[in-house]
């Protein structure tokens, strides 16, 4: 799927389910990489690429006219040793990443890459989740403290179906801004939402 957006800050086109040989094809804007105090997700256009060859992966980019990624986003399974895929085989799903350049923020890019994410033929059939840790989060280049930026993603993926969910997960549990949202697909059965609900604190079932 395509998106066309114009901005003051140029055109760019967003495109779902990138394929790796697709990613390949493009350049990877400088930006991505390691500032002083913040280093990006990915500074590879190679990880894009293993993530785009997972069973029922996502891979959204935002792209300048000329090929270069200047957003990405990456909708896939989680690890299997992660508490999640205890719900059960390929039940939930992780936005692993997302991510824009510096110079093509707050432009809407971020937005329309939630958007085309979502834009997966079973998103109604999972449970979608987001985990925000503060320490990767780029608070030299917004300019933003932390509860500023956690209040930047709530309103980022609130208008998706996201909602705001309690967790014991230790990694979530260390630092009190930390966020985990999720959405439940519409045909989520109630068994399934009764045992995402323990699922969250490590009570399986």
């Amino acid at each position: 799927m395509k998106m066309y957006k114009s901005t003051s800050n140029g055109h760019f086109r967003i495109r779902s389910f990138c394929s790796p040989e697709e990613i390949r094809t493009y350049t990877f804007n400088d930006q991505f990489g390691t500032h002083a105090h913040y280093k990006s997700l990915y500074t590879k256009r190679e990880s894009l690429e293993k993530n785009a060859s997972e069973p029922d992966a996502n891979v959204t980019l935002a792209l300048t006219d000329n090929d270069e990624i200047i957003g990405f986003g990456v909708l896939i399974y989680p690890e299997p040793d992660e508490r999640w895929t205890r719900l059960g085989s390929r039940i939930m799903m992780e936005v692993k990443a997302i991510e824009v350049s510096r110079a093509r923020r707050s432009l809407g890019v971020a937005r329309s890459i939630v958007k085309m994410l979502l834009s997966h033929p079973q998103i109604e059939e999972k449970i979608v989740y987001m985990v925000g840790y503060s320490w990767t989060w780029d608070l030299d280049g917004t300019k933003k403290s932390t509860q500023q930026y956690r209040r930047m993603l709530i309103r980022l993926f609130e208008p998706f179906g996201f909602l705001e969910y309690q967790t014991n997960e230790l990694n979530i549990c260390l630092k009190p801004e930390n966020i985990f949202m999720g959405r439940v697909g519409q045909n989520v059965s109630k068994e399934i939402q009764h045992k995402f609900k323990w699922l969250r604190f490590g009570i399986y079932s």
